[in-house]
């Protein structure tokens, strides 16, 4: 994700000389040298220009959109800046937009205050007339009002950043399917060219047979390398390097079909296991902690969704995770996330240690699975399904625990937390919006950033809070569901 970078555009305009559009590019140059070194941007913002003209409006947007570096603008009226002579940019636009709202300084100087000042320092002008166009124009875009040293503007900033960047990788990403979909599931189908007009994705299947042919090719070097990797990242008995080397050879594999076609999240099925061994479980994990999305009985949905979360948290530490609701304790208000085998080690509390234990579906071997308990801490899930005719982001705030029980003979990988507002309140809305029961859980990416990247790809967004009453939560849905037909 190195190779974003962001552009920083000031709005002005002609009216008080040259003296002062010197004064407001020198301003300009110090808040994004600011920006960049408050440590708080994931990506950096690169001051451009100062807009004065139509014309010099249409030339930066049209430099940005053709710019693949590019993940978005960034724009401020230090002045004021008529904005009729931005329509034309703003309608050609095709990177993600934010609106700064701040000024060059935080008070008002007393002393120093006069009419040049005034002149000098308009963002309460100019950005209210900028804000005004954009809003006639019915673009979407990111506002951020603040001060530009303030620790939670660059925050915000920052957070934005995240989902610009999730929306370029979302545009280009292709997702490998190892078979068809589970049998009967209706949330794992989707419409697929509506998918990719909307949010970019490349859905395409490959048959399990040539994974097979290409797990039969593996070499002694590449295992010896692989099981190198498993035994610096986990803990295993070498009575079970058996199972684990053929775990081995299967990701050796599934990483190469993947790597060749530029794939970055892949599904498969237990229902579909021509001429393999075992279901891929250690293998598919480990894929999942090196940033590759996945998803279980053929949700080719969640796998592109885990691995654009997993982009757009880059560098935070908290982990995300394909992840399934499982099972409930009512009498503590819990939901136990875990899956047959594949939940991301990113996530794990503790060390991580491989088991092979049998496993009751797919008619295979024993499959060698990490198993661990989750750690605890603020989060969300995040489920995207098809509500036919466009796609709905359902997001909740939950709150991971220490697993309350040790659950000896559940040899999986195991998350637990409670939802948000609590257990029964929560699961009905989830129910109502009509969320999926495969999930992303992240640490690293909030609603904030969700919401930002769901407004972005112009896709319905769905949040479940601490505060989310169902009745309520029932008109807003009927009033989407209105609203989206009409778009």
């Amino acid at each position: 994700m190195k190779k974003y970078n962001f552009w920083f555009v000031t709005g002005s305009q002609f009216l008080y000389g040259e003296d002062c559009l010197r004064q407001v590019a020198e301003n300009s140059e110090i808040i994004v040298a600011e920006l960049n070194s408050g440590g708080r941007l994931p990506f950096p913002l690169i001051y451009k220009t100062i807009v004065v003209t139509a014309q010099s409006a249409f030339d930066v947007v049209k430099a940005a959109n053709s710019d693949d570096s590019c993940a978005g603008i960034v724009t401020y009226c230090h002045t004021f800046s008529p904005s009729k002579m931005w329509i034309n940019a703003f309608t050609s636009l095709q990177k993600p937009y934010l609106h700064f709202h701040t000024q060059f300084n935080e008070a008002i100087p007393n002393e120093e205050i006069d009419m040049d000042y005034m002149n000098l320092h308009q963002a309460a002008h100019g950005d209210r007339e900028h804000g005004f166009i954009a809003a006639r124009l019915r673009m979407p875009r990111k506002i951020v009002v603040g001060y530009w040293k303030g620790a939670t503007v660059q925050e915000k900033i920052g957070k934005w950043m995240r989902s610009a960047v999730g929306a370029a990788f979302s545009k280009e990403l292709k997702v490998m399917r190892f078979g068809d979909n589970m049998r009967e599931v209706a949330v794992t189908e989707g419409d697929k060219v509506e998918v990719q007009r909307k949010l970019g994705w490349q859905v395409n299947t490959w048959p399990v047979g040539t994974l097979a042919e290409h797990i039969a090719t593996v070499t002694e070097s590449e295992l010896a390398e692989k099981l190198d990797e498993y035994r610096a990242r986990y803990t295993f008995e070498d009575k079970d390097l058996a199972s684990i080397s053929y775990q081995a050879r299967e990701e050796i594999a599934m990483r190469k079909m993947l790597d060749e076609e530029g794939c970055r999240a892949f599904s498969n099925t237990f229902q579909d296991l021509h001429g393999m061994e075992q279901l891929p479980g250690l293998a598919s994990q480990n894929m999942m902690a090196d940033g590759y999305g996945y998803g279980g009985e053929g949700d080719w949905k969640v796998a592109a969704m885990t691995s654009i979360m997993k982009t757009m948290g880059e560098g935070l530490g908290g982990g995300t995770s394909f992840m399934e609701d499982y099972t409930y304790d009512f009498t503590q208000g819990l939901v136990l996330g875990a899956h047959m085998l594949e939940v991301c080690p990113t996530v794990s509390a503790e060390r991580p240690r491989i088991e092979v234990n049998p496993l009751g579906i797919g008619d295979r071997q024993p499959p060698a699975r990490i198993v661990f308990e989750g750690k605890a801490g603020s989060a969300i899930a995040a489920s995207l399904v098809d509500m036919g005719g466009r796609l709905r982001l359902i997001v909740q705030d939950i709150e991971c625990v220490k697993p309350t029980q040790t659950m000896p003979n559940l040899p999986v990988a195991r998350v637990m937390w409670k939802p948000a507002p609590d257990l029964e309140t929560g699961a009905q809305c989830w129910i109502l919006a009509g969320g999926a029961h495969h999930t992303v859980l992240s640490f690293d990416c909030d609603a904030e950033i969700m919401r930002d990247w769901a407004r972005i790809m112009d896709i319905e967004f769905v949040h479940i809070t601490a505060s989310t009453d169902p009745a309520g939560f029932e008109n807003e849905l009927l009033l989407a569901d209105l609203i989206w037909k009409l778009k």
